[in-house]
Protein backbone atom coordinates (compact mmCIF):
# COMPACT_ATOMS: atom_id res chain seq x y z
CA UNK A 1 0.00 0.00 0.00
CA UNK A 2 2.92 2.05 -0.37
CA UNK A 3 2.56 5.48 -2.68
CA UNK A 4 4.78 6.13 -4.86
CA UNK A 5 5.18 2.05 -5.67
CA UNK A 6 8.94 1.15 -4.93
CA UNK A 7 11.04 0.29 -7.43
CA UNK A 8 11.68 -3.03 -5.78
CA UNK A 9 10.32 -4.94 -3.22
CA UNK A 10 10.82 -8.33 -1.71
CA UNK A 11 8.52 -10.03 0.70
CA UNK A 12 9.95 -11.91 3.33
CA UNK A 13 8.09 -14.01 6.28
CA UNK A 14 6.95 -12.39 9.33
CA UNK A 15 6.69 -9.25 10.91
CA UNK A 16 8.67 -6.88 13.06
CA UNK A 17 6.73 -5.51 15.97
CA UNK A 18 6.56 -1.70 16.51
CA UNK A 19 6.17 -0.60 20.14
CA UNK A 20 7.73 1.58 22.60
CA UNK A 21 10.26 -0.29 23.22
CA UNK A 22 11.65 -0.06 19.89
CA UNK A 23 15.35 0.64 19.85
CA UNK A 24 16.78 3.75 17.23
CA UNK A 25 20.00 3.71 16.74
CA UNK A 26 21.44 6.00 14.53
CA UNK A 27 25.17 6.32 12.90
CA UNK A 28 27.52 9.55 11.97
CA UNK A 29 25.20 11.68 9.58
CA UNK A 30 21.78 10.39 10.59
CA UNK A 31 20.91 11.90 13.66
CA UNK A 32 18.72 14.20 12.52
CA UNK A 33 16.80 11.95 10.60
CA UNK A 34 16.52 9.18 13.54
CA UNK A 35 15.00 11.84 15.39
CA UNK A 36 12.21 12.58 12.96
CA UNK A 37 11.73 8.97 13.12
CA UNK A 38 11.36 9.05 16.57
CA UNK A 39 9.12 11.78 16.54
CA UNK A 40 7.15 10.70 13.86
CA UNK A 41 6.14 7.16 16.09
CA UNK A 42 6.21 8.67 19.41
CA UNK A 43 9.40 7.09 20.96
CA UNK A 44 11.10 7.66 24.26
CA UNK A 45 14.50 8.97 23.73
CA UNK A 46 15.82 5.72 25.67
CA UNK A 47 13.75 2.87 25.76
CA UNK A 48 14.71 0.25 28.37
CA UNK A 49 14.63 -3.53 28.19
CA UNK A 50 14.85 -6.00 25.69
CA UNK A 51 13.28 -4.91 22.27
CA UNK A 52 13.42 -5.02 18.67
CA UNK A 53 16.34 -2.75 17.11
CA UNK A 54 16.11 0.12 13.94
CA UNK A 55 19.04 1.85 12.54
CA UNK A 56 19.80 3.97 10.69
CA UNK A 57 23.00 4.80 8.58
CA UNK A 58 24.36 6.40 5.77
CA UNK A 59 26.73 4.06 3.15
CA UNK A 60 28.32 5.04 0.13
CA UNK A 61 26.20 3.98 -2.85
CA UNK A 62 27.84 1.07 -4.87
CA UNK A 63 27.69 1.14 -8.38
CA UNK A 64 24.57 -0.98 -10.49
CA UNK A 65 24.70 -4.62 -10.63
CA UNK A 66 22.86 -6.84 -12.88
CA UNK A 67 20.68 -7.94 -10.14
CA UNK A 68 20.09 -4.61 -8.00
CA UNK A 69 20.09 -0.93 -9.50
CA UNK A 70 21.83 1.78 -8.13
CA UNK A 71 20.14 3.53 -5.12
CA UNK A 72 21.65 7.42 -6.35
CA UNK A 73 21.99 10.39 -4.58
CA UNK A 74 17.81 9.98 -3.39
CA UNK A 75 17.64 6.49 -3.16
CA UNK A 76 17.44 4.36 0.13
CA UNK A 77 17.52 0.61 0.99
CA UNK A 78 15.27 -0.62 4.03
CA UNK A 79 15.56 -4.41 5.20
CA UNK A 80 12.92 -5.66 8.26
CA UNK A 81 13.18 -8.89 9.69
CA UNK A 82 12.12 -10.14 12.87
CA UNK A 83 14.44 -9.41 15.19
CA UNK A 84 15.61 -6.01 13.46
CA UNK A 85 15.49 -3.65 10.51
CA UNK A 86 18.15 -1.24 8.68
CA UNK A 87 17.52 1.92 7.13
CA UNK A 88 20.86 3.08 4.96
CA UNK A 89 20.90 5.22 2.12
CA UNK A 90 23.90 7.60 0.53
CA UNK A 91 22.76 10.64 1.61
CA UNK A 92 19.98 12.25 4.31
CA UNK A 93 17.48 12.43 1.32
CA UNK A 94 17.33 9.00 0.84
CA UNK A 95 16.97 8.27 5.10
CA UNK A 96 14.01 11.01 5.07
CA UNK A 97 12.62 8.89 1.85
CA UNK A 98 12.63 5.69 3.69
CA UNK A 99 11.48 7.00 6.95
CA UNK A 100 8.20 7.80 4.57
CA UNK A 101 7.97 4.19 3.42
CA UNK A 102 7.87 2.91 6.98
CA UNK A 103 5.05 5.43 7.99
CA UNK A 104 3.09 3.89 5.00
CA UNK A 105 3.80 0.37 6.31
CA UNK A 106 2.54 0.97 9.85
CA UNK A 107 -1.58 0.90 9.75
CA UNK A 108 -2.78 4.10 9.01
CA UNK A 109 -4.42 4.86 12.37
CA UNK A 110 -1.02 4.76 13.93
CA UNK A 111 -0.37 7.89 12.15
CA UNK A 112 -2.84 10.07 14.67
CA UNK A 113 0.10 11.84 16.20
CA UNK A 114 -1.98 11.47 19.18
CA UNK A 115 -2.33 7.94 19.71
CA UNK A 116 -0.05 6.03 21.00
CA UNK A 117 2.26 3.32 19.12
CA UNK A 118 0.75 0.41 20.69
CA UNK A 119 1.80 -3.10 20.87
CA UNK A 120 -0.64 -4.40 17.42
CA UNK A 121 1.65 -2.00 15.83
CA UNK A 122 4.34 -3.84 13.48
CA UNK A 123 6.59 -3.82 10.19
CA UNK A 124 5.82 -6.73 7.15
CA UNK A 125 9.51 -8.34 7.01
CA UNK A 126 10.78 -7.38 3.56
CA UNK A 127 13.52 -5.56 1.44
CA UNK A 128 13.26 -2.33 -0.49
CA UNK A 129 15.64 -0.81 -2.70
CA UNK A 130 13.93 2.24 -4.08
CA UNK A 131 15.27 5.30 -5.78
CA UNK A 132 13.21 8.33 -7.75
CA UNK A 133 12.84 8.98 -11.14
CA UNK A 134 13.74 12.27 -11.22
CA UNK A 135 15.05 14.30 -8.50
CA UNK A 136 12.47 17.56 -8.27
CA UNK A 137 9.16 16.15 -7.19
CA UNK A 138 7.02 19.10 -6.52
CA UNK A 139 3.61 20.63 -5.66
CA UNK A 140 2.90 24.30 -6.20
CA UNK A 141 -0.14 26.17 -3.98
CA UNK A 142 -1.29 29.49 -5.09
CA UNK A 143 -1.94 31.20 -1.58
CA UNK A 144 -3.09 34.71 -3.56
CA UNK A 145 -6.12 34.09 -4.80
CA UNK A 146 -6.90 32.55 -1.56
CA UNK A 147 -5.11 33.21 1.26
CA UNK A 148 -4.42 29.87 3.64
CA UNK A 149 -2.88 29.85 7.43
CA UNK A 150 0.21 28.97 7.97
CA UNK A 151 -1.26 25.95 9.97
CA UNK A 152 -2.79 24.83 6.86
CA UNK A 153 0.60 24.95 4.97
CA UNK A 154 2.46 22.88 7.91
CA UNK A 155 -0.13 20.41 7.49
CA UNK A 156 0.27 20.49 3.94
CA UNK A 157 3.63 19.66 4.01
CA UNK A 158 3.17 16.70 6.29
CA UNK A 159 1.33 15.15 3.72
CA UNK A 160 3.85 16.11 0.54
CA UNK A 161 6.85 14.67 2.79
CA UNK A 162 4.32 11.13 3.14
CA UNK A 163 4.09 11.02 -0.48
CA UNK A 164 7.50 11.78 -1.24
CA UNK A 165 7.59 15.28 -2.52
CA UNK A 166 10.57 17.11 -1.54
CA UNK A 167 9.68 20.77 -3.18
CA UNK A 168 6.88 22.87 -2.10
CA UNK A 169 6.29 25.73 -4.33
CA UNK A 170 4.61 28.60 -3.06
CA UNK A 171 3.10 31.26 -5.16
CA UNK A 172 3.58 34.49 -2.78
CA UNK A 173 2.26 37.16 -5.02
CA UNK A 174 0.13 38.36 -7.94
CA UNK A 175 -2.67 40.78 -9.16
CA UNK A 176 -5.22 39.78 -6.44
CA UNK A 177 -3.26 39.99 -3.50
CA UNK A 178 0.64 40.28 -1.92
CA UNK A 179 1.73 37.48 0.91
CA UNK A 180 4.93 38.25 2.74
CA UNK A 181 6.41 41.39 4.35
CA UNK A 182 9.75 42.52 2.77
CA UNK A 183 12.03 45.41 4.30
CA UNK A 184 11.99 48.67 3.85
CA UNK A 185 8.50 48.06 1.54
CA UNK A 186 5.62 47.78 4.42
CA UNK A 187 3.00 48.96 2.03
CA UNK A 188 2.98 45.91 0.10
CA UNK A 189 1.66 44.22 3.01
CA UNK A 190 -0.43 46.82 4.54
CA UNK A 191 -1.78 47.68 1.29
CA UNK A 192 -1.30 44.95 -1.17
CA UNK A 193 -2.41 41.86 0.98
CA UNK A 194 -5.74 43.02 0.95
CA UNK A 195 -8.47 43.34 -1.80
CA UNK A 196 -11.83 44.47 -1.37
CA UNK A 197 -13.72 41.85 -2.80
CA UNK A 198 -13.45 38.54 -4.63
CA UNK A 199 -15.14 37.97 -8.02
CA UNK A 200 -17.26 34.86 -8.07
CA UNK A 201 -19.07 34.05 -11.12
CA UNK A 202 -17.06 33.11 -14.58
CA UNK A 203 -14.92 35.57 -16.31
CA UNK A 204 -16.89 38.84 -17.68
CA UNK A 205 -19.85 38.03 -15.45
CA UNK A 206 -19.32 41.07 -12.75
CA UNK A 207 -20.40 38.88 -9.90
CA UNK A 208 -18.62 39.18 -6.57
CA UNK A 209 -19.00 37.96 -2.75
CA UNK A 210 -18.51 41.56 -1.59
CA UNK A 211 -16.63 40.61 0.95
CA UNK A 212 -12.68 41.74 1.72
CA UNK A 213 -9.72 39.27 1.71
CA UNK A 214 -6.16 39.00 2.72
CA UNK A 215 -3.53 38.26 4.80
CA UNK A 216 -0.17 37.22 4.62
CA UNK A 217 2.89 35.51 6.48
CA UNK A 218 5.37 37.01 8.33
CA UNK A 219 9.18 36.50 8.11
CA UNK A 220 9.33 34.42 11.18
CA UNK A 221 6.11 32.34 9.87
CA UNK A 222 8.34 31.50 6.55
CA UNK A 223 11.25 30.84 8.48
CA UNK A 224 9.33 28.54 10.57
CA UNK A 225 7.71 27.00 7.52
CA UNK A 226 10.74 26.88 5.55
CA UNK A 227 12.52 24.69 8.63
CA UNK A 228 9.72 22.66 9.52
CA UNK A 229 9.81 21.36 5.50
CA UNK A 230 14.00 20.80 5.60
CA UNK A 231 13.58 18.30 8.49
CA UNK A 232 10.95 16.66 6.46
CA UNK A 233 13.32 16.66 2.91
CA UNK A 234 11.46 19.68 1.83
CA UNK A 235 12.68 22.45 -0.22
CA UNK A 236 10.15 25.73 -0.16
CA UNK A 237 10.76 27.63 -3.22
CA UNK A 238 9.05 30.83 -3.21
CA UNK A 239 7.38 32.68 -6.18
CA UNK A 240 7.28 36.18 -6.52
CA UNK A 241 5.81 37.46 -9.87
CA UNK A 242 7.78 39.87 -12.49
CA UNK A 243 7.07 41.75 -14.76
CA UNK A 244 3.77 41.11 -14.68
CA UNK A 245 0.64 40.00 -12.29
CA UNK A 246 1.75 42.85 -9.82
CA UNK A 247 -1.58 44.57 -9.49
CA UNK A 248 -1.49 44.12 -5.61
CA UNK A 249 2.35 46.11 -5.82
CA UNK A 250 1.68 48.53 -7.78
CA UNK A 251 -1.78 49.16 -5.40
CA UNK A 252 0.68 49.74 -3.02
CA UNK A 253 3.62 51.06 -4.80
CA UNK A 254 2.44 52.91 -7.98
CA UNK A 255 5.41 54.66 -8.80
CA UNK A 256 7.06 51.98 -10.39
CA UNK A 257 4.18 51.65 -12.91
CA UNK A 258 3.79 52.36 -16.36
CA UNK A 259 1.02 54.94 -14.58
CA UNK A 260 2.54 56.40 -11.44
CA UNK A 261 -0.24 58.93 -11.11
CA UNK A 262 -2.51 55.99 -11.25
CA UNK A 263 -4.07 55.16 -7.86
CA UNK A 264 -4.95 51.60 -8.34
CA UNK A 265 -7.06 49.16 -5.89
CA UNK A 266 -5.72 45.51 -5.40
CA UNK A 267 -7.35 43.62 -8.01
CA UNK A 268 -10.81 41.70 -7.49
CA UNK A 269 -11.18 40.01 -10.58
CA UNK A 270 -9.66 36.48 -12.30
CA UNK A 271 -7.45 36.76 -15.28
CA UNK A 272 -4.23 38.74 -16.03
CA UNK A 273 -4.26 42.33 -15.25
CA UNK A 274 -2.71 44.92 -17.69
CA UNK A 275 -0.92 46.45 -15.28
CA UNK A 276 2.67 45.60 -15.39
CA UNK A 277 6.25 47.11 -13.98
CA UNK A 278 8.01 49.62 -15.86
CA UNK A 279 11.22 49.05 -17.07
CA UNK A 280 13.08 52.43 -15.75
CA UNK A 281 16.25 51.58 -13.08
CA UNK A 282 14.24 52.23 -9.95
CA UNK A 283 11.63 49.81 -10.86
CA UNK A 284 14.68 47.07 -11.61
CA UNK A 285 16.26 48.31 -8.10
CA UNK A 286 12.55 47.84 -6.23
CA UNK A 287 12.46 44.36 -7.50
CA UNK A 288 16.09 43.82 -6.38
CA UNK A 289 15.12 44.66 -3.08
CA UNK A 290 12.09 42.56 -3.23
CA UNK A 291 14.53 39.64 -3.69
CA UNK A 292 17.26 40.70 -1.16
CA UNK A 293 14.77 39.80 1.43
CA UNK A 294 13.50 36.78 -0.84
CA UNK A 295 17.00 35.04 -0.12
CA UNK A 296 17.31 36.06 3.36
CA UNK A 297 14.11 33.83 4.38
CA UNK A 298 14.12 31.32 1.91
CA UNK A 299 17.14 29.47 1.69
CA UNK A 300 16.71 27.44 -1.26
CA UNK A 301 18.80 27.05 -4.14
CA UNK A 302 15.78 27.92 -6.51
CA UNK A 303 13.89 31.03 -6.52
CA UNK A 304 11.04 31.08 -8.96
CA UNK A 305 10.18 34.87 -10.65
CA UNK A 306 6.84 34.10 -12.77
CA UNK A 307 7.66 35.97 -15.67
CA UNK A 308 4.73 34.74 -17.69
CA UNK A 309 0.94 35.90 -19.08
CA UNK A 310 3.06 39.62 -19.00
CA UNK A 311 0.54 41.72 -21.42
CA UNK A 312 2.81 44.90 -22.97
CA UNK A 313 0.20 46.94 -24.01
CA UNK A 314 1.72 49.53 -21.69
CA UNK A 315 5.30 49.01 -23.01
CA UNK A 316 4.15 49.52 -26.67
CA UNK A 317 2.30 52.80 -25.19
CA UNK A 318 5.46 53.70 -22.94
CA UNK A 319 7.63 56.68 -24.87
CA UNK A 320 10.43 55.07 -21.89
CA UNK A 321 9.65 51.37 -22.94
CA UNK A 322 9.90 51.94 -26.29
CA UNK A 323 13.45 54.08 -25.70
CA UNK A 324 14.53 51.50 -23.46
CA UNK A 325 13.90 48.94 -25.92
CA UNK A 326 15.68 51.15 -28.99
CA UNK A 327 18.71 51.89 -26.34
CA UNK A 328 19.06 47.74 -25.89
CA UNK A 329 18.78 47.02 -29.91
CA UNK A 330 15.43 44.76 -29.44
CA UNK A 331 12.71 44.45 -32.14
CA UNK A 332 9.77 45.37 -30.28
CA UNK A 333 9.04 46.49 -26.53
CA UNK A 334 7.49 43.15 -25.94
CA UNK A 335 10.82 41.83 -25.85
CA UNK A 336 11.48 43.94 -22.61
CA UNK A 337 10.16 40.61 -20.95
CA UNK A 338 13.27 38.59 -21.19
CA UNK A 339 15.79 41.39 -20.53
CA UNK A 340 13.82 42.38 -17.39
CA UNK A 341 13.86 38.64 -16.26
CA UNK A 342 17.78 38.44 -17.47
CA UNK A 343 18.41 41.46 -15.28
CA UNK A 344 16.70 39.58 -12.32
CA UNK A 345 18.69 36.40 -12.94
CA UNK A 346 21.80 38.25 -12.73
CA UNK A 347 20.54 39.78 -9.63
CA UNK A 348 19.67 36.26 -8.13
CA UNK A 349 22.97 34.42 -9.61
CA UNK A 350 25.26 37.03 -7.52
CA UNK A 351 23.42 35.63 -4.37
CA UNK A 352 24.30 31.94 -5.13
CA UNK A 353 20.63 31.57 -6.74
CA UNK A 354 19.43 29.60 -9.95
CA UNK A 355 15.86 31.28 -11.43
CA UNK A 356 13.28 29.69 -12.26
CA UNK A 357 10.47 31.06 -14.44
CA UNK A 358 7.03 29.88 -16.53
CA UNK A 359 7.63 29.02 -20.27
CA UNK A 360 6.07 31.24 -22.53
CA UNK A 361 7.04 29.10 -25.70
CA UNK A 362 6.08 30.52 -28.91
CA UNK A 363 5.04 33.80 -27.63
CA UNK A 364 6.01 37.30 -29.28
CA UNK A 365 7.92 38.10 -25.80
CA UNK A 366 10.84 36.24 -26.33
CA UNK A 367 12.48 33.11 -24.87
CA UNK A 368 13.76 33.44 -21.67
CA UNK A 369 17.71 34.38 -21.11
CA UNK A 370 19.61 30.93 -20.95
CA UNK A 371 20.63 28.84 -17.62
CA UNK A 372 17.13 29.69 -16.05
CA UNK A 373 15.22 26.50 -14.99
CA UNK A 374 11.49 26.56 -16.82
CA UNK A 375 8.53 25.31 -15.92
CA UNK A 376 6.57 23.75 -19.00
CA UNK A 377 3.36 24.59 -17.88
CA UNK A 378 1.06 24.99 -21.36
CA UNK A 379 1.77 21.68 -22.62
CA UNK A 380 4.72 19.21 -22.90
CA UNK A 381 5.53 20.09 -26.38
CA UNK A 382 6.94 23.18 -24.47
CA UNK A 383 9.44 21.03 -22.20
CA UNK A 384 10.65 19.28 -25.09
CA UNK A 385 11.44 22.54 -26.90
CA UNK A 386 13.06 23.85 -23.66
CA UNK A 387 15.47 21.31 -23.06
CA UNK A 388 16.33 21.52 -26.52
CA UNK A 389 17.39 25.39 -26.39
CA UNK A 390 19.68 24.43 -23.26
CA UNK A 391 17.37 24.23 -20.58
CA UNK A 392 16.32 22.56 -17.10
CA UNK A 393 12.75 22.05 -17.08
CA UNK A 394 10.06 21.35 -14.65
CA UNK A 395 7.29 19.54 -16.52
CA UNK A 396 4.02 20.61 -15.00
CA UNK A 397 1.26 20.78 -18.14
CA UNK A 398 -2.11 22.03 -16.82
CA UNK A 399 -4.01 19.49 -18.78
CA UNK A 400 -2.25 16.29 -16.40
CA UNK A 401 -1.06 18.16 -13.57
CA UNK A 402 -3.58 21.19 -12.53
CA UNK A 403 -5.41 20.09 -9.58
CA UNK A 404 -7.72 23.14 -9.95
CA UNK A 405 -9.61 21.70 -12.66
CA UNK A 406 -12.60 19.09 -12.05
CA UNK A 407 -11.54 15.88 -11.35
CA UNK A 408 -15.04 15.02 -13.11
CA UNK A 409 -18.15 15.99 -15.07
CA UNK A 410 -20.61 15.25 -12.40
CA UNK A 411 -23.18 17.49 -10.59
CA UNK A 412 -22.07 17.80 -7.37
CA UNK A 413 -18.59 18.15 -8.41
CA UNK A 414 -17.27 21.63 -6.96
CA UNK A 415 -16.58 24.21 -9.72
CA UNK A 416 -13.52 24.90 -10.63
CA UNK A 417 -11.33 26.08 -13.13
CA UNK A 418 -13.24 26.14 -16.98
CA UNK A 419 -12.51 24.15 -20.01
CA UNK A 420 -11.01 21.27 -18.71
CA UNK A 421 -11.60 17.45 -16.90
CA UNK A 422 -8.47 16.54 -15.18
CA UNK A 423 -9.03 13.29 -14.06
CA UNK A 424 -6.58 10.20 -12.62
CA UNK A 425 -6.05 8.68 -15.62
CA UNK A 426 -4.88 12.05 -17.28
CA UNK A 427 -2.26 11.98 -14.57
CA UNK A 428 -0.93 8.40 -14.75
CA UNK A 429 -0.95 8.48 -18.76
CA UNK A 430 1.85 12.07 -18.24
CA UNK A 431 5.02 10.41 -19.06
CA UNK A 432 7.72 13.50 -18.18
CA UNK A 433 10.13 11.75 -20.11
CA UNK A 434 8.33 11.06 -23.21
CA UNK A 435 9.91 12.10 -26.59
CA UNK A 436 13.38 10.53 -25.30
CA UNK A 437 14.08 13.51 -22.53
CA UNK A 438 16.50 12.95 -20.23
CA UNK A 439 17.03 13.86 -16.45
CA UNK A 440 18.73 16.80 -16.38
CA UNK A 441 20.16 18.69 -13.06
CA UNK A 442 20.69 15.43 -10.75
CA UNK A 443 21.73 16.01 -7.34
CA UNK A 444 25.39 14.40 -7.81
CA UNK A 445 28.57 15.41 -6.60
CA UNK A 446 30.44 17.38 -9.02
CA UNK A 447 28.52 21.50 -9.61
CA UNK A 448 29.42 21.05 -13.13
CA UNK A 449 26.74 19.01 -13.45
CA UNK A 450 24.14 21.10 -11.53
CA UNK A 451 22.71 23.07 -15.07
CA UNK A 452 22.58 19.92 -17.38
CA UNK A 453 19.79 20.42 -19.37
CA UNK A 454 17.32 18.14 -19.08
CA UNK A 455 14.09 17.24 -17.18
CA UNK A 456 14.88 18.34 -13.91
CA UNK A 457 11.24 17.18 -12.38
CA UNK A 458 7.97 17.28 -12.29
CA UNK A 459 5.17 19.87 -10.45
CA UNK A 460 1.46 19.69 -9.49
CA UNK A 461 0.09 22.88 -8.94
CA UNK A 462 -2.94 23.88 -7.04
CA UNK A 463 -4.51 27.85 -8.52
CA UNK A 464 -6.94 28.72 -5.80
CA UNK A 465 -9.30 31.04 -7.71
CA UNK A 466 -12.08 28.83 -7.15
CA UNK A 467 -10.48 27.14 -3.69
CA UNK A 468 -11.51 28.94 -0.18
CA UNK A 469 -10.45 26.55 2.01
CA UNK A 470 -7.85 23.74 3.46
CA UNK A 471 -11.18 21.35 2.98
CA UNK A 472 -11.41 22.13 -1.05
CA UNK A 473 -8.18 21.88 -1.76
CA UNK A 474 -7.99 18.50 -0.15
CA UNK A 475 -10.86 16.97 -2.06
CA UNK A 476 -8.90 18.26 -5.23
CA UNK A 477 -5.57 16.77 -4.18
CA UNK A 478 -6.82 13.46 -3.08
CA UNK A 479 -5.97 11.02 -5.39
CA UNK A 480 -4.65 12.92 -8.00
CA UNK A 481 -1.47 14.13 -5.97
CA UNK A 482 -1.53 10.15 -5.14
CA UNK A 483 -0.91 9.91 -9.07
CA UNK A 484 1.48 12.75 -9.28
CA UNK A 485 3.92 11.06 -6.80
CA UNK A 486 3.49 7.90 -9.03
CA UNK A 487 4.66 9.73 -12.15
CA UNK A 488 7.57 11.78 -10.64
CA UNK A 489 9.13 8.28 -8.80
CA UNK A 490 8.94 5.77 -11.20
CA UNK A 491 8.36 5.10 -14.86
CA UNK A 492 5.24 3.82 -16.19
CA UNK A 493 2.98 2.16 -17.09
CA UNK A 494 0.83 3.14 -14.38
CA UNK A 495 -2.14 0.86 -12.97
CA UNK A 496 -5.14 2.64 -12.17
CA UNK A 497 -6.70 -0.26 -10.37
CA UNK A 498 -3.44 -0.01 -7.74
CA UNK A 499 -3.47 3.10 -7.28
CA UNK A 500 -6.67 3.71 -6.11
CA UNK A 501 -6.58 1.22 -3.78
CA UNK A 502 -3.44 2.69 -2.50
CA UNK A 503 -5.48 6.13 -2.31
CA UNK A 504 -7.95 4.76 0.09
CA UNK A 505 -5.41 3.63 2.00
CA UNK A 506 -3.31 6.84 1.98
CA UNK A 507 -7.08 8.69 2.54
CA UNK A 508 -7.09 6.74 6.25
CA UNK A 509 -3.45 7.78 6.79
CA UNK A 510 -4.34 11.46 6.05
CA UNK A 511 -7.83 11.12 8.38
CA UNK A 512 -5.40 10.05 11.13
CA UNK A 513 -2.86 12.96 10.49
CA UNK A 514 -5.70 15.51 10.79
CA UNK A 515 -7.63 14.16 14.24
CA UNK A 516 -5.09 15.67 16.38
CA UNK A 517 -6.47 18.57 18.61
CA UNK A 518 -4.82 21.94 18.53
CA UNK A 519 -4.36 23.34 14.59
CA UNK A 520 -5.30 19.69 13.56
CA UNK A 521 -8.69 19.48 13.36
CA UNK A 522 -10.71 17.00 11.31
CA UNK A 523 -11.46 17.78 7.77
CA UNK A 524 -13.18 16.80 4.65
CA UNK A 525 -10.13 15.13 2.20
CA UNK A 526 -12.73 13.92 -0.70
CA UNK A 527 -13.74 10.46 -1.96
CA UNK A 528 -11.23 8.16 -3.93
CA UNK A 529 -12.17 8.21 -7.42
CA UNK A 530 -13.99 5.07 -8.47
Amino acid sequence: MIIPRPRELTPRPGTLPVGPDLHLSAGPGAEQAAGLLAEYLGLPDAPTGPGPRLRLELVPDHPATAEQSALGPQGYLLEIRPDGATLSAPAEAGLLSGIQTLRQLLPPEALDPERPLGADGHWPCLTIRDSPRLPWRGFMLDVVRHFFPLSYLLELVDELALLKFNVLQLHLTDDQGWRFEVDGLPRLTEVGAWRTETQVGPPGSGLADNTPHGGYYTRAELQQLVAFAARRGITVVPEIEMPGHVRAALAAYPEYGNHPEHRLPVWTQRGISEDILSVDDKTLAFCRQILDTVVQVFPSRHVHIGGEECPTVQWEQSEAARERARELGLAHPAQLRGWFLGRMQEHLAGHGRRTVCWDETGHAAGEPPAGMVLGAWRDPVHGVLAVGRGHQVVMGPHRSTYLDYPQRDHPHEPHGQPGEIVGLDDVLRFDPLAADLQPGGLPVADPAQDELPGVLGVQGSLWTEYVATPAHARYLLYPRLCGIAEVAWRPGPHDRESLLERAATHRRRVAALLSAGGTHTPRMIGTIEA
